[in-house]
């Protein structure tokens, strides 16, 4: 691994160590990237192997247990999926997008790290052996189906991937893991969607969730294998049927058998109480995640004041999705507030399709468009789930600074909190 940054001071300082060389084992061990450094620095008693100007040189070394050597990296690389999923949205991208945009996630470190779902196809015993010795857990894993014939067909890839032999490992040596089903109408449900259900639960308690998803379908499927989208109807019928399964797979301290909120959102139903998600850990995935902002905003209530100082007029946008939601639980409240005044636009996603209604997928290009012509007051308020992991741009590439100045109003970003917002509004 190639070292970036030696900090003044450190250790890596002390003995040496500078910018440009790279750390290639530690006790005999490679290190391939930062997870293998973190898990292999806390020995006590190191020798290290640099390549320092093409030759390689060892130093040993004697430290304390939480000391490293003060030195940054570059960045990781981060591996593909092996796959060309018939319902993968990275195929669904418009041409001319950033490169970013085209890249398919299999790296199970980011699953590890970020919560990302992986397919774990191209998983080989090695990758599975470092995951149990490093103590990589939870894991996300995208199952979708685990027939096998059906499996290949919707994954294009060209032989068996024995998954179940993986899961086998995996839960054997107490790796935690939480699976995901994309759900396509009339392609892997019905019977196959139980049998997916019956072949993952054979390893609960370790394999503690399995949420189902609806397939996202965007406007650009050109040459792509065609798909239903889910509707209503749909989307009650599953719901409906949930009770069953259930039964059928049973949870521990929360449901095995998770539906995503878009399910309950499509249907027009009651979202189900906070117990039914345990600690919220799958909020970020789409899985009670507007359950548990529900729940904050009522915890926030108690504190609104009754009035802010001066007179204030701002707009709420949002994607399509929870727009209702808004409407009804949210909106009224924050106009109970003397002096503010707060109306909600719903952002209709034209760069995707308007089939695409989460919030996180809206681009500063349509937000602009529909915004642009309309009197939003003193202030626009959106999540910053419109923005990357940086929380610097959106989709295609606008900053906010680029959006305040295209709609002539200061646009501001939250982390679903609307206490915060108020804080802004007070503060000026």
């Amino acid at each position: 691994m190639k070292i970036t940054k030696v900090h003044p001071e450190s250790l890596g300082a002390e003995i040496g160590i500078q910018p440009g060389n790279r750390l290639i084992r530690i006790n005999g061990k490679r290190v391939q990237d930062e997870l293998d450094y973190q898990f292999r620095i806390t020995e006590e008693s190191l020798i290290l192997d640099f390549e320092i100007d093409g030759k390689i040189e060892q130093v040993e070394v004697e430290k304390e247990y939480d000391d490293d050597l003060g030195v940054e990296f570059e960045e990781m690389k981060i591996r593909s999926c092996a796959n060309d999923c018939v319902f993968c949205f990275v195929d669904q991208n418009p041409p001319n997008m950033r490169d970013g945009m085209y890249f398919r996630d299999g790296d199970y470190r980011m699953s590890y790290l970020y919560g990302h779902y992986i397919t774990m196809t191209n998983m080989g015993q090695n990758e599975l052996n470092r995951i149990v010795e490093q103590r990589l857990s939870p894991l996300y894993i995208s199952v979708h189906v685990t027939d096998p014939d059906l499996r290949q067909k919707l994954f294009l890839y060209k032989r068996d991937d024995n998954l179940l032999d993986k899961l086998t490992f995996l839960t054997e040596n107490n790796i935690e893991l939480h699976t995901q089903i994309v759900l396509m109408p009339g392609v892997n449900d019905g019977k196959y969607l139980e049998g997916t259900l019956k072949d993952l639960y054979q390893f609960f308690p370790l394999l503690g969730s399995c949420s189902i998803v609806p397939v996202g379908l965007t406007g650009h499927r050109e040459g792509l294998m065609h798909l239903e989208s889910v509707d209503k109807t749909y989307a009650e019928n599953l719901i409906k049927k949930l009770p069953t399964l259930r039964n059928k797979f049973p949870g521990k301290n929360s449901a095995f058998v998770l539906l995503s909120d878009e399910w309950y959102i499509l249907a027009g139903k009651e979202f189900p109480p906070t117990e039914e998600y345990g600690n919220f850990d799958l909020a970020e995935n789409g899985v009670g995640q507007v359950r548990s902002f529900l729940n904050r905003f009522e915890e926030e209530l108690a504190f609104f004041p009754e009035t802010i100082p001066t007179r204030t007029h701002i707009s709420i946008a949002t994607g399509t999705l929870v727009h209702s939601i808004f409407k009804e639980k949210v909106l009224p409240k924050l106009n109970k507030i003397k002096n503010l005044s707060v109306d909600l636009i719903p952002i209709v996603n034209n760069f995707y399709g308007n089939s695409v209604t989460v919030s996180g997928l809206l681009t500063g290009t349509d937000i602009i468009s529909q915004l642009s012509s309309l009197e939003l007051g003193d202030a626009v308020w959106m999540s910053h789930r419109i923005l990357n992991d940086e929380g610097t741009k959106t989709l295609d590439d606008l900053s906010i600074e680029d959006i305040s100045t295209a709609i002539k109003t200061p646009l501001l970003i939250s982390n679903d909190s609307f206490s915060e917002l108020i804080g802004t509004l007070i503060r000026g």
